[in-house]
């Protein structure tokens, strides 16, 4: 069911594997309760095949929460569409931009662009399937594809689908001798490219993604496009999401402070562990998310130390939160 506090996708944090788990988008909804969070990527093989339990639970304080999906078939990702639209996630995302050799083995992610037909198809298969927003998430371009036409063109045929929300990374996604890392840091970044988009279709939500670091930079960005999206530095300096709901979603409810953000986790972390700590869930597990919550303060390195301190991690005691902030 869609979150009360729903108020559009003006600022999201991009779903980035290994990162925006369902751990991680508890904390971060405790920062800030309108940013809209993403999943991990999640292909439609776990879903379809899988473990679809694992794969989709979620917290319900998440919300707005959307789910990403990984595929290119149509029929598995209406399938998967519809079982994220069963468990209550607000929109069903497609991912055309992951450049990783393991989605160019299963011919989707960035590779996707390169077939805007079958994009279109797999848009519609899973708005056939479901009730909630279909997005797609994609990149510039592939390879030494330069031209905006490309870009412009996939959107125009995607959106034949109804599909009316495009989420930019705004490089170019190199399949061949870049690894996933050196795709987020080495192709430039050309944000003309989603502020044309926006021009040339004023009647779709046009999204912002790629080296977005600042409120300053933000804000920018929305002179020209409908929202923007942050990766890295949203995970690396969460805090810096503290100010979004006023600023942003007109909220000026009290903003929490680190402290308090570190108390609210403590009693969703306890009960965790005391429901998953039989199947291996671990404290760090959960807390390796916390550490860029004191980012640019002093005392940041002392609290990253005690959070990653072995030997007080294996006690499984939340209390260790407040131990390393007072440190």
């Amino acid at each position: 069911m869609k979150s009360e506090t729903y108020k559009g996708r003006r600022i999201s944090v991009a779903p980035m594997m290994d990162w925006t788990d369902r751990h991680c988008r508890v904390f971060h909804r405790h920062i800030t309760k309108h940013t809209w969070l993403y999943t991990e990527m999640v292909t439609t093989g776990a879903l379809v095949y899988g473990d679809v339990e694992r794969h989709l639970r979620f917290n319900e304080e998440e919300h707005p929460v959307a789910l990403q999906l990984g595929g290119s078939d149509p029929k598995d990702l209406a399938t998967s569409a519809k079982l994220g639209e069963k468990w209550g996630y607000d929109e069903i995302n497609l991912n055309c931009g992951c450049p990783s050799e393991r989605v160019q083995k299963g011919a989707f992610g960035a590779c996707l662009m390169d077939e805007p037909a079958l994009v279109r198809d797999c848009v519609k298969a899973m708005r056939d399937a479901v009730s909630i927003d279909v997005t797609v998430k994609h990149r510039i371009g592939i390879n030494e594809t330069e031209s905006y036409d490309f870009v412009r063109d996939f959107v125009g045929t995607v959106s034949d689908a109804g599909c009316t929300t495009f989420i930019v990374h705004a490089r170019n996604a190199i399949l061949k001798g870049l690894s996933p890392k050196e795709n987020r840091e080495i192709p430039p970044l050309k944000y003309e490219y989603a502020y044309r988009l926006k021009r040339d279709f004023p009647q779709f939500e046009i999204l912002i993604n790629g080296g977005i670091k600042t409120e300053a930079e933000i804000d920018v960005h929305l002179q020209h496009v409908d929202g923007v999206m942050l990766g890295r530095e949203a995970y690396h300096n969460p805090y810096l999401m503290a100010t979004f709901d006023s600023k942003y979603y007109g909220d000026y409810a009290p903003v929490k402070s680190r402290e308090e953000v570190l108390r609210a986790m403590m009693p969703y972390i306890a009960a965790q562990l005391a429901k998953e700590g039989g199947r291996g869930l671990k404290l760090n597990t959960i807390t390796r998310h916390m550490l860029g919550l004191m980012q640019g303060l002093p005392g940041a390195k002392q609290f990253r130390q005690t959070l990653s301190d072995s030997k007080r991690l294996a006690a499984g005691d939340p209390a260790l939160l407040l131990e390393a902030f007072r440190r």
